[in-house]
C-alpha cells in the first residue's frame, strides 16, 4: 500500500472514531453533569478567591473602604517589614526542626508495628488519632494546660524536686512546645510509612540474612532505599502542611506570636496584618509570598529527589 493510500486509511479510522454513538454522547453528558458541582465549586471557592487575592495584593484596602490601586507597594513594603522577617525566621526553625523529628518518629512507629503485633488495628486507629486532633483548637487549649506554669510538665518534675518554667511562656521554649505538638501528630505519615513497609518484598530480606546482614544492614540497604518514594511523599506533604500551620500558635500564644513574638508563624502575621489591623491588601501579599515559597520548597524537592530516591524501574 502507498503512504497516500495508508494516510487515507489512518483518517477515515479517525473519522470513524469520533463519531460517537447515542450511548457514547449519553455518557459524555452524564460525566459532564456530575462533574459539574466539582468545576463550579471549583470556580467559585478556589480560583475566584485566588483571582480576587491577587488583585487585592496589589491595593490598600482596609475592609471597609474600596480598594485603591496602589501597584507594587505591598511587596515592595515586605523587604523593609521587620516582623515580617522574624515570622519567616520563626516559621522556618518550625519547618525545619518539626518535620524531620516527626518524619523520624513516624517511620520508628511504623517500623515498630510492622513487626506483626496483635491488635495492630488498635494500634493504628491509638497512634493515628492525634493527627485527626493535632490542629484542632482544644488539643492547642490541652497543650497550654500541658506547659503552663502550673502544668503537666511542670507537676512532674516538681516530683523529682526540679523547678519547671513557664514553657509556653518563655521565649527559648515556647516554639519548642509548638515543635513538640507537631512531632506528636505524626499519625498520618506513620500510616503511609506502614503501607510502604508492607509492600517490601520478604524475600529480599531472607537473601540478606543469608548473607549474612544484620538488621541495621537490612535497614540500610534494602528498607530506606525502597522506601524513598514513600519517605519523599511525606516530606513534600509535611513540609507544606507545617509552612501553613496556624491554629496551634494562634492559640497557644493568644493570637499575637507572644513572647516578643517567638511563636509568630507567618500564618499568624498574616491574619494580624488581614484581620486585626485590617490591611487586607498587605495580608493578601503575604499570602502570595507564601504560595511562592511552599512551591520553590516543593519544586526544590522534587529537584533534589533524583539524587536520592529510587523507584523500581
Amino acid at each position: 500500500m502507498s503512504v497516500v493510500g495508508e494516510l487515507a486509511s489512518l483518517r477515515r479510522a479517525k473519522g470513524a472514531r469520533a463519531k460517537l454513538s447515542p450511548a457514547e454522547r449519553g455518557d459524555n453528558k452524564a460525566a459532564a453533569f456530575f462533574l459539574a458541582p466539582w468545576f463550579v465549586g471549583l470556580a467559585l471557592i478556589t480560583v475566584g478567591p485566588m483571582a480576587a487575592s491577587l488583585y487585592l495584593s496589589f491595593t490598600d484596602y482596609s475592609l471597609l473602604d474600596s480598594p485603591e490601586w496602589t501597584g507594587l507597594s505591598n511587596y515592595l513594603e515586605m523587604l523593609g517589614d521587620e516582623r515580617l522577617l522574624t515570622s519567616l525566621r520563626v516559621t522556618f526553625s518550625y519547618v525545619f526542626v518539626s518535620v524531620p523529628l516527626q518524619l523520624a518518629a513516624a517511620l520508628a512507629l511504623a517500623l515498630f508495628l510492622d513487626r506483626g503485633l496483635r491488635g495492630l488495628a488498635i494500634y493504628r486507629s491509638a497512634f493515628y488519632l492525634p493527627s485527626l486532633l493535632g490542629a484542632s483548637v482544644a488539643i492547642a487549649i490541652l497543650w497550654r494546660q500541658i506547659f503552663g506554669n502550673s502544668g503537666l510538665i511542670n507537676q512532674i518534675l516538681s516530683w523529682f524536686g526540679i523547678q519547671g518554667v513557664g514553657w509556653i511562656s518563655h521565649p527559648d521554649f515556647a516554639l519548642g512546645t509548638l515543635i513538640v505538638l507537631n512531632v506528636w501528630t505524626f499519625g498520618s505519615p506513620m500510616i503511609i510509612f506502614l503501607a510502604g513497609l508492607r509492600q517490601i518484598p520478604e524475600p529480599l530480606y531472607e537473601a540478606a540474612a543469608i548473607d549474612g546482614a544484620g538488621k541495621i544492614r537490612q535497614f540500610r540497604s534494602i528498607t530506606v532505599p525502597l522506601l524513598t518514594p514513600i519517605i519523599f511523599f511525606n516530606l513534600v506533604l509535611q513540609i507544606i502542611h507545617a509552612f501553613q500551620s496556624f491554629t496551634q500558635a494562634f492559640v497557644v500564644s493568644g493570637g499575637t506570636g507572644r513572647p516578643v513574638d517567638s511563636t509568630l508563624f507567618y500564618t499568624l502575621y498574616l491574619y494580624e496584618e488581614g484581620f486585626t489591623n485590617l490591611h487586607m491588601g498587605y495580608a493578601s501579599a503575604m499570602a502570595w509570598l507564601l504560595l511562592v515559597i511552599i512551591a520553590a520548597f516543593t519544586a526544590i524537592n522534587f529537584h533534589l529527589s533524583k539524587y536520592w530516591v529510587f523507584y523500581d524501574d
